[in-house]
């Protein structure tokens, strides 16, 4: 879902100009998002995450998104054939917003992993990801830290990132508001760190400190490896 969406639609049409006509293009073939399924039970993230939240967020939230962009699109596709120019203006935000959440939400749980299964374990000191952290930042601890007060800061919804320049080859931190998924800046997203309420709320109430202080017990460091591999190769 997540390869999906961002080849049809963010990876490659949210960059250009005269978003229209390329929306119109890349939705030809348009197939449906799906939801993903979560690669670990909802509970399993425990005491970090709690699986009230995980469920909720994962069934409602994340849902919601896939579901308001599927509509999205489709209604564009619609509006497009009838020529309705204004409504096409008014989708091409709707599908952003939810084609960024879907994204978004998709990246964020691949980002986590139980403790049992290398949650919040650190890459040893030859991975490539340690050295770029290092180069970068000192440190995880400084990169951590960096990123807490950063998603600390961010005003209202939004989410903060860690991420892969390609141009510089280097890593680096961004903050994005709402949904706007990481990859219109041109960075690549490696990690996501969702600090919207619903990420938290039930667990930590309205201090969010408290919930990126716990969530680094669960990051999943081998997945954000993988996609500075990934990133970095292309």
């Amino acid at each position: 879902s997540e390869m999906c969406i961002r080849d049809r639609y963010m990876g490659r049409v949210s960059k250009v100009p005269g978003l229209s006509a390329h929306l119109k293009r890349g939705f030809a073939n348009f197939v449906q998002a799906k939801l993903p399924d979560l690669p670990y039970d909802y509970g399993a993230l425990e005491p970090a995450i709690s699986g009230q939240i995980m469920e909720l967020h994962h069934k409602k939230h994340h849902n919601a998104y896939v579901t308001g962009y599927n509509k999205g699109v489709e209604d564009f596709l619609d509006a497009s054939s009838k020529g309705d120019h204004n409504k096409i203006l008014q989708l091409e935000k709707v599908i952003r917003f939810n084609g960024g959440g879907a994204i978004n939400h998709s990246i964020f749980w691949t980002n986590l992993a139980p403790t049992s299964r290398g949650g919040g374990q650190l890459p040893d000191n030859n991975s490539p990801l340690t050295k770029a952290v290092t180069q970068t930042f000192g440190s995880y601890d400084n990169l951590i830290s960096q990123l807490n007060t950063l998603c600390t800061g961010v005003q209202g919804s939004g989410w903060g990132w860690l991420g892969y320049n390609p141009k510089t080859k280097q890593i680096e931190i961004k903050d994005m508001p709402n949904q706007d998924p990481l990859t219109i800046t041109g960075l690549v997203p490696l990690l996501g760190i969702d600090v919207w309420e619903h990420a938290y709320y039930l667990q930590y109430k309205n201090v969010r400190p408290d919930y990126l202080k716990e969530i680094w017990k669960v990051v999943n460091w081998k997945n954000v490896e993988e996609r500075l591999a990934e990133a970095s190769r292309n």
